[in-house]
């Protein structure tokens, strides 16, 4: 009987601390939790300053390579007044000249293209930030204090609701536009045809309203007249001077169709054409080609007026 009631009092003690693995495993969890957000956390501003870090960089780029785009015009204008002085003077390098403009145009679009493409990483890391906050913010909310044992992201438990989770951005259905166009460039300044013509329809394709499609329906047509489909090149041509009238390209797309025609045979048609060309464009180096390639055939500049 003694046995019994000195026993007594270790029994009380061990029932009431029955309930005590319960609390430890709750506070462990709460523990864990505020350990992960705070990692988040942590995480979080160390991306900010690398991302900060990076979007100063790219910054730089841009300004430097906004101020190669300036220079390069200046060197265009530069040589579009040589191609004039050529022209009056009756030089015979006007060809070279122009053919020197029209890769100064292409450095330049690629230029561009290269800005875009570093606008479009600015934006893609200014989303990832904003993914990061929002992931934070909820992680912060989950960690409040007052309701012990509730993770976040477990289903069934009161407080969560998993449709404020954030979401991954969608994913564009294709590159953006300047990557597939100055991708299509370097593989046609390389020869590349076949690739580069599949990029272009790409361009087309998927943003057939930006600035660069007329860009990439002209080089459509340049790629067939390289592979003499003079048939192709004219119709790539026309489409460039009917969809696309304002395009930078269409001086060039207008002197390459008269020159496509000629070299089919289509005397009439390509001296038409490039009339057309020193009439709408009169101080375009494409212009000063037409007319050489004109002089160069014995045919009058414009045509004799009819008389009645």
């Amino acid at each position: 009987m003694r046995k019994i009631l000195a026993s007594l009092p270790a029994i009380g003690v061990f029932l009431l601390l029955c309930p005590a693995p319960q609390a430890h495993a709750v506070s462990k969890e709460m523990i864990q939790l505020q350990t992960q957000v705070q990692q988040l956390q942590d995480a979080v501003q160390h991306l900010q300053t690398s991302q900060d870090q990076q979007l100063a960089v790219m910054q730089s780029v841009i300004r430097q390579i906004a101020d190669s785009v300036g220079k390069m015009n200046d060197t265009v204008n530069a040589l579009q007044s040589q191609v004039q002085t050529q022209s009056q003077t009756g030089g015979g390098k006007i060809d070279q000249l122009s053919t020197q403009v029209q890769g100064i145009n292409d450095s330049v679009d690629e230029l561009r293209s290269r800005i875009d493409k570093l606008n479009a990483q600015l934006q893609a890391i200014q989303s990832q930030l904003q993914t990061m906050s929002a992931q934070q913010a909820a992680a912060q909310q989950g960690a409040q204090p007052g309701q012990p044992g509730q993770q976040p992201g477990q289903p069934g438990q009161p407080g969560t609701d998993q449709t404020q989770q954030p979401t991954a951005p969608p994913q564009p259905q294709a590159p953006p536009v300047a990557q597939l166009y100055q991708g299509a460039l370097t593989d046609y300044n390389a020869g590349r045809y076949d690739l580069a013509l599949s990029e272009f329809s790409d361009v087309l394709k998927y943003y057939p309203q930006d600035d660069l499609a007329g860009n990439a329906q002209f080089y459509q047509g340049e790629i067939a007249y390289r592979q003499r489909k003079f048939s192709e090149a004219i119709s790539d041509y026309n489409t460039v001077l009917q969809q696309f009238p304002g395009s930078a390209k269409a001086p060039a797309a207008r002197l390459r169709k008269g020159e496509a025609e000629l070299a089919m045979g289509q005397r009439d048609a390509g001296i038409r054409d490039l009339r057309a060309l020193i009439a709408r464009y009169p101080q375009a180096p494409e212009a000063l080609q037409a007319r050489n390639r004109l002089s160069g055939m014995g045919v009058r500049v414009s045509a004799r007026p009819s008389s009645d």
